[in-house]
């Protein structure tokens, strides 16, 4: 049972409750270990935290939380192609055949459907879907049938599975990304491990490819493109004694983003310094790591999201 704003909620844990954030309806999840919000808007993860610990999710302090806007911070589902289009491979601009082309894709600024709500034990689980393509005005120019949802579980970790199915009668390709923003100490204190040795694209100097050759420290603007990546990355945070563990599935891509100071100016819903207490690491199918579906075909793409006091193996 989803209660709301106007029922009193049960003492017992866990629960769902079902409110109002500015302009946008959220679903409120706690359980006895952690507390998540998510925005029916984008199905937008907008909060993870552990009681009594620092947030493992990142959100802007001048988040609006307006209708029709991607509210900055949390976690945008990007689909069906992540950033430019025109940067995307040519199947993915393909797949669009008209409209608007707004950045990271057609689906964070539409209201989800939320399909199921179970709680199983100490666990949450709930799944939100986009409305059919041909009912939706924002995905009218997209293959009818082409289905997607996103199913979110909550128990000593997050864990997300975003599922496209093609119930369309042609064959589809498509980028997509869980635009995952992070909470640090500051980004002084951070360093991204597991991405050594590993090729990336360098946006920001002409998309030439280059190879990290240590753990990322962070120390100017980034948007960076990592290709052929293990499963798991990690966040070493000093300042706040912890590691953000990061497992993808269905995923060898990712990307890397931080505006730094000059960027952050020019940013909405960014206070001018928030990029020191943030850190982009989006869970993607991104350039030749994209999606391909045949009609009747599904694929997942999944991140698990956990913090544990450093001390433990990188």
């Amino acid at each position: 049972m989803i209660f709301t704003e106007d029922q009193e909620v049960p003492a017992q844990l866990p629960h769902i409750q079902r409110i109002e954030v500015n302009q946008l309806y959220c679903l409120r999840v706690q359980t006895a270990r952690a507390e998540l919000l998510i925005a029916e808007q984008g199905a937008q993860v907008l909060r993870y935290q552990e009681h009594g610990q620092e947030p493992v999710i990142w959100m802007s302090e001048e988040a609006a939380f307006e209708a029709g806007n991607s509210v900055r911070g949390g976690i945008p589902v990007c689909w069906p192609w992540f950033g430019d289009l025109m940067r995307n491979p040519p199947q993915v601009q393909a797949l669009h055949s008209g409209g608007r082309l707004p950045a990271h894709g057609l689906v964070r600024g539409i209201e989800w459907i939320l399909v199921e709500n179970a709680i199983e034990g100490d666990s949450v689980r709930l799944t939100l879907a986009i409305p059919p393509t041909s009912e939706s005005p924002s995905l009218r120019h997209l293959p009818p049938g082409l289905e997607l949802r996103l199913e979110i579980l909550l128990d000593d970790r997050l864990h997300l599975k975003l599922t496209t199915r093609n119930g369309s009668e042609q064959h589809i390709a498509l980028s997509q990304a869980l635009h995952s923003y992070f909470a640090v100490s500051s980004i002084h204190n951070a360093t991204v491990e597991g991405l050594e040795g590993q090729r990336y694209i360098e946006t920001l100097e002409g998309w030439a490819e280059r190879q990290q050759k240590r753990a990322l420290v962070v120390s100017s603007e980034t948007d960076r493109i990592y290709l052929d990546l293990p499963p798991q990355l990690a966040i070493r945070d000093d300042g706040w004694n912890r590691r953000i563990r990061i497992e993808a599935s269905g995923s060898t891509s990712a990307v890397v983003w931080n505006p730094w100071a000059s960027k952050a100016r020019r940013l909405s819903q960014f206070a001018d310094d928030a990029w020191q207490r943030m850190l982009c690491i989006e869970t993607a199918n991104v350039m030749d790591d994209l999606v391909e579906l045949a009609p009747g075909e599904e694929h997942s793409m999944g991140v698990a999201l956990w913090a544990e006091p450093l001390g433990g193996a990188a």
